[in-house]
């Protein structure tokens, strides 16, 4: 809908991901509302309609479900992980492992930034917006930026801008501790085989599943799932499943 309005320059949906209108309603994600009004230093009221639209959205289907279902980097950073993993059995890399509260710092440092520069640094350089705005209007040098951050993911740190540095993740996570749409995981009849770690995007999110690590017989995987639901295709006994909080079971 963003590349058809803009071929035939019709005001159906124009703009990005990171910032849009709606025949004529504002739209805006969270993280860049946030930077804005940092910025600007002052609440501004479009912007507080079209964010509270967005987060009702993502409240309703679970915070983190942005990453996997919506941000166009997160699929390139798949594929990118594709080629790491068979690299890394080829013993040709290793994967360079962070601490993840570097997302909690980087989030700090662009709120900070934008506030001191009255400028949406973080915009800038997010690959999120970089490449919606490609998608639509047609690719830019700031393109090279993306291929530079898959780069490092592939050859140095699987998945190292979503896993530690991207402040839209963070943000939609904490959105996701109050979202009814969750994973929960089932003790009984869990054999412990690690294969849903294996093909989590998030793999610190089960840590649950891993033998003597459960506290209760239900536990609902943390705000930092993205939802994407391999871990529910893959688990041979349906020890996780999707679940509604309050509702009947999805599967």
């Amino acid at each position: 809908m963003f590349t058809f309005s803009f071929f035939f320059d019709i005001q159906i949906l124009e703009g990005a991901l990171t910032a849009s209108r709606f025949v004529g309603f504002h739209l805006i994600d969270l993280n860049s509302a946030l930077q804005v009004m940092l910025a600007h230093k002052h609440i501004i009221m479009n912007l507080v309609i079209g964010t509270s639209t967005v987060l009702l959205l993502w409240i309703l289907l679970g915070g983190r479900t942005f990453c996997s279902w919506v941000c166009p980097y997160h699929l390139l950073a798949e594929w990118a992980e594709k080629i790491h993993l068979y690299l890394a059995k080829k013993k040709l890399v290793t994967d360079q492992t962070m601490d993840r509260r570097l997302r909690t710092v980087f989030w700090v440092i662009f709120a900070l930034l934008a506030f001191a520069t009255g400028y949406t640094v973080f915009e800038a350089i997010s690959p999120t917006g970089i490449l919606s705005r490609a998608l639509i209007y047609g690719p830019g040098l700031a393109l090279l930026w993306v291929l530079a951050l898959l780069f490092f993911e592939v050859f140095f740190s699987c998945r190292a801008w979503c896993r530690y540095a991207c402040p839209i993740g963070l943000t939609y996570g904490v959105v996701g501790i109050i979202s009814p749409v969750r994973i929960i995981y089932k003790l009984d009849g869990c054999f412990h085989e690690g294969d849903c770690r294996k093909v989590c995007l998030v793999p610190h999110v089960l840590d649950t599943v891993i033998k003597g690590r459960a506290v209760e017989t239900e536990v609902p995987i943390g705000p930092d799932c993205t939802r994407c639901g391999l871990c529910v295709d893959t688990c041979p006994t349906g020890s996780l499943s999707f679940e509604v909080k309050g509702l009947t079971k999805l599967a």
